[in-house]
């Protein structure tokens, strides 16, 4: 390499690193894992950065004072209040809207980060010049102990996150830079999906990092658990996102998602168990 392609490599890092990264965390009553959650964002290994927390409209009281804590502990820390409750992907959209980061990343209020995770993301989305990156993440239950890993695929593409979700909303992040800012679909399940659906709509595809870089907490009363009610929201994305039929979206779901979910169920498990294993053994 002669030093002028030395010295425009060094120019894109240094850029890149100094680049703010908006973090975008909604809470709903959320006190007992949200301190957690917020410690995780604010002990990055990159420091640039803004943590937007919008909360829905909480009754807990807790939950403002935490907030309110942060907010005057690290100026890093901005917080709105909404006057209603109207769902997680509502009060996101407070946070992108406000955000003024080149780059927004997603943490849920009982989610947690790998210290190096926004680090290793854009060093790769710099390396690999990409405007969406996600990671494989740990599963953890309500008291901390690691239950398994969800995996990423290297790459995906709109067509490959169609049959479904590839992207875990704690592991995503995407540059704002190409296409502007993206907002959730007013729909209180899968929103998530939905989104990087219509990213990937613009951009093409995203990078996954082959490690585990976030901490996702399954609870017990988690709206998750209820699958009954997730298959009827995976169809509506098809209709909303696609423009399908009902008839066609629930074609679709029981068709291309449900064996492509299944399949994707099936690996999780086995690199669980082995995950599981090889630490034990350390």
């Amino acid at each position: 390499m002669n030093s002028s392609a030395k010295d425009t490599a060094h120019d894109n890092t240094s850029t890149t690193e100094l680049e703010l990264v908006s973090v975008i965390m909604p809470t709903y009553n959320e006190s007992r894992f949200i301190a957690d959650s917020i410690e995780s964002v604010l002990q990055q290994t990159y420091h640039n950065i803004e943590l937007l927390i919008t909360d829905d409209c909480s009754s807990n009281h807790e939950v403002v004072d935490i907030l309110e804590f942060y907010r005057k502990k690290d100026k890093r820390v901005r917080v709105f209040y909404l006057p209603e409750n109207k769902g997680a992907g509502n009060a996101r959209n407070k946070s992108v809207e406000e955000a003024k980061g080149r780059y927004i990343a997603f943490c849920d209020s009982d989610d947690r980060w790998m210290p190096d995770k926004i680090e290793k993301q854009l060093a790769v989305m710099n390396e690999k010049n990409c405007c969406l990156c996600f990671s494989e993440y740990l599963t953890c239950d309500e008291d901390d102990n690691i239950t398994g890993i969800v995996t990423a695929p290297r790459k995906t593409t709109l067509s490959e996150t169609k049959k479904d979700n590839k992207i875990g909303c704690l592991t995503g992040i995407y540059d704002t830079k190409p296409y502007g800012k993206f907002f959730f679909p007013l729909m209180r399940k899968r929103q998530d999906w939905a989104l990087f659906l219509n990213i990937l709509k613009k951009c093409g595809y995203g990078i996954g990092v082959q490690e585990p870089l976030a901490i996702y907490r399954k609870r017990n009363n988690s709206i998750s658990k209820n699958k009954g009610v997730l298959l009827r929201y995976n169809a509506l994305i098809y209709q909303e996102i696609f423009g399908f039929s009902t008839l066609k979206s629930y074609v679709y779901l029981f068709l291309v998602f449900l064996p492509s979910y299944i399949k994707k169920t099936i690996k999780n498990s086995i690199r669980s168990k082995q995950w599981l294993k090889s630490q034990k053994n350390h």
